[in-house]
């Protein structure tokens, strides 16, 4: 049983919406008929509580990394199976996508235009656009200004909905921190601790080398504006693609032992407010800045508290996130139409 709403429907022809709710509820492909015969409209691929995603949602979310593997050459069978994997995980996120949605429904959740405006004026003062400046951006990427406000918009309703549902609920207490700092003596007992930002600019897995190249050229071109005198906080705010960049990239405070022996090697010898070569990493070409490097003896509980305390809120809130996320899924009924 599908429940007690009617199924939403997307914009078919009305000549065949009543065999159309039959159909999305038997799992079988929207069909309407003319006077050449009948012809598939549209098939379902997931029944989400109410809703539905249809395939051609699918395809338009899976047609990017389509392109992109037809161009690595894999033979026929290897192309298959990698095509099947992406197609699961899109179909997925978009069931995720659409839980979220329907939470956000029913708990009456709204944004009004005014935080909207606010939101992408935030963007542009941080990157120093002018309104024909962002539109000119989001012309390269085959975006209007609607379509834009509309996924801002977007966002700002799930960010609301993470904080009802999810960081509400987060309680760090001192005893936490205790352990945690208990736990990791090697990070507070002293030597050279260095505050780091980064830029990252992720790379698909499909990508063929000239993708790679132009995402290569374009940190480039970031770091090369840094180098001019650009504030490397305003440059991770607007151009990286890490969920730290609404914290102008910031990752803390570390040892040099913490680091990956790519990251030793590229940060040794840096001094304050220098930052390393764009570097090829397993989450995409990375650019490190140096913000600070402090000598310590070590430092106290007291001291270390906001770090880790702030550490500690980030580690909980996405394993939190992931647990809602399950949670969600399980109270659903979801059935995905193989």
């Amino acid at each position: 049983m599908i429940g007690k709403h009617s199924i939403k429907l997307f914009n078919y022809s009305a000549h065949c919406v009543l065999y159309s709710v039959f159909f999305c509820i038997l799992g079988l492909p929207i069909i309407a008929t003319g006077s050449k015969g009948a012809e598939v409209v549209d098939r379902v691929m997931a029944v989400v509580n109410d809703d539905i995603i249809p395939l051609f949602e699918l395809n338009q979310a899976v047609q990017p990394y389509v392109d992109r593997i037809d161009a690595l050459g894999y033979p026929l069978e290897k192309k298959r199976r990698v095509l099947f994997k992406v197609r699961e995980d899109i179909l997925n996120q978009l069931i995720d996508k659409m839980l979220t949605d329907q939470e956000i429904k029913r708990s009456k959740i709204t944004v009004s235009e005014k935080e909207v405006d606010s939101a992408i004026e935030r963007f542009k003062e941080s990157g120093f656009h002018t309104d024909e400046e962002l539109r000119e951006a989001l012309a390269r990427q085959g975006l209007t200004m609607e379509e834009y406000r509309n996924r801002m918009r977007g966002q700002i309703l799930r960010s609301k909905l993470l904080n009802i549902e999810v960081k509400s609920k987060i309680v760090i207490t001192k005893k936490d921190v205790e352990a945690y700092y208990e736990s990791h003596m090697d990070q507070y007992g002293g030597g050279k601790k260095y505050h780091l930002r980064n830029i990252i600019m992720q790379v698909s897995p499909y990508a063929n080398e000239n993708e790679k190249l132009l995402v290569f050229n374009k940190m480039k071109a970031v770091r090369a504006k840094v180098e001019e005198g650009q504030p490397f906080k305003t440059m991770a705010r607007t151009y990286s693609e890490s969920p730290l960049a609404a914290d102008d990239g910031d990752l803390g405070w570390f040892d040099i032992d913490e680091f990956s022996p790519q990251l030793q090697e590229a940060i040794k010898g840096l001094k304050a407010e220098e930052m390393t070569p764009v570097l090829d990493t397993d989450r995409g070409y990375q650019l490190f800045y140096v913000e600070e490097i402090i000598a310590t003896a070590g430092r106290t509980l007291e001291e270390a508290f906001p770090e880790i305390e702030k550490n500690l809120y980030r580690e909980v809130s996405d394993n939190k996130f992931h647990a809602w996320i399950e949670d969600l899924r399980r109270q659903s009924h979801i059935k995905i139409i193989k």
